[in-house]
């Protein structure tokens, strides 16, 4: 068996991931592709913890744009979080894995509160958390959602899987030239504003030096690769780790 460099992994997907092909909405077979390749790292004894976006099904900065209230709108997307967050539940049970879902809003007849403690304990059992509704409060993106949980949970890396497969100068998906940073450090990030996260959660993670890994997770065994430390991506540290 292969040696991870991770034990605990702290996942960050974005909504979009799980649209596939679609213009909105969940994808089974995306789905069910992206869960297959997470709980094969269950067999490794790694530790895992998800955080998920809701761009396939709201977006609370779209909503504001075209008058939303913020805060409401905020709200509106971090309820849509929970409904990923239910729908990977869901896939990994199929596949026979344990998933819990903890929320940031408390809605106890749908899923668990998030609770330190309890989401320290359902991973040393080997159950996967899938974190929702980000940080509970509006303002704040499910970036930085991900940071937050990924230092509560002590995570050694947080992972942000894209549709890219790395940072680059610009987006690569419109200019063709754009370069990639095979690593970064968080002042690089900011002072370029690179769009890895927004700027709470990379000056977050730079107060507490917590790595980020940024890939492509539509390359089939990335998540794998990731979690074994190989050079994939992009490294954003303060340093070498």
């Amino acid at each position: 068996m292969e040696e991870r460099k991770y034990q605990r992994v702290l996942l960050k997907l974005s909504g979009e991931a799980l649209m596939g092909e679609a213009s909105y909405g969940i994808s089974r077979q995306v789905l069910l592709k992206t869960v297959g390749e997470i709980s094969a790292l269950t067999r490794m004894n790694v530790e895992i913890a998800i955080v998920i976006g809701a761009g396939n099904i709201f977006r609370g900065v779209s909503g504001a744009s075209e008058g939303m209230e913020q805060t409401i709108a905020d709200s509106m997307g971090m309820l849509a979080t929970v409904i990923n967050a239910l729908a990977i539940q869901d896939a990994l049970i199929s596949q026979g894995h344990a998933g819990v879902v903890m929320s940031a809003i408390a809605m106890r007849n749908v899923c668990k509160s998030f609770n330190r403690h309890r989401a320290l304990r359902y991973l040393s059992e080997g159950k996967i958390i899938i974190f929702a509704a980000g940080t509970g409060n509006p303002f704040f993106t499910t970036d930085t959602a991900a940071v937050l949980r990924a230092l509560e949970i002590n995570a050694d890396v947080i992972l942000k899987a894209t549709r890219v497969d790395g940072v680059y100068d610009k987006d690569p998906l419109k200019h063709p030239e754009a370069v990639k940073f095979p690593s970064l450090t968080y002042s690089e990030v900011l002072t370029r504003n690179l769009k890895v996260m927004d700027a709470t959660a990379i000056s977050l993670a730079r107060e507490y030096n917590k790595p980020i890994v940024v890939f492509n997770m539509n390359i089939p065994g990335n998540i794998l690769k990731a979690v074994l430390g190989e050079n994939i991506g992009t490294l954003v540290t303060e340093g070498n780790i």
